[in-house]
């Protein structure tokens, strides 16, 4: 996969810069982005709506948790 992830940023605003950590997150999004295109395009060969398909992507992120939300 050949996309280009955004500088990944810590809350303050500083710059994730570790190697390790990057690469993690590189590894994890184009893992995510083939998934999504692999749903996608099973959802459009059985003939499902694109849009609908696409809310239903959209829908499944907002619905993530952050288990280290601080109380």
């Amino acid at each position: 996969m050949n996309t280009e992830w955004p500088k990944w940023l810590r809350d303050d605003g500083s710059v994730v810069s570790c190697t390790e950590k990057v690469k993690v997150m590189t590894e994890n999004f184009d893992e995510l982005k083939q998934i999504a295109q692999d749903a996608l395009e099973d959802g459009l060969l059985m003939e499902v709506s694109e849009a609908q398909m696409r809310k239903a992507l959209h829908d499944l992120v907002d619905q993530l948790i952050n288990p280290y939300n601080k109380i």
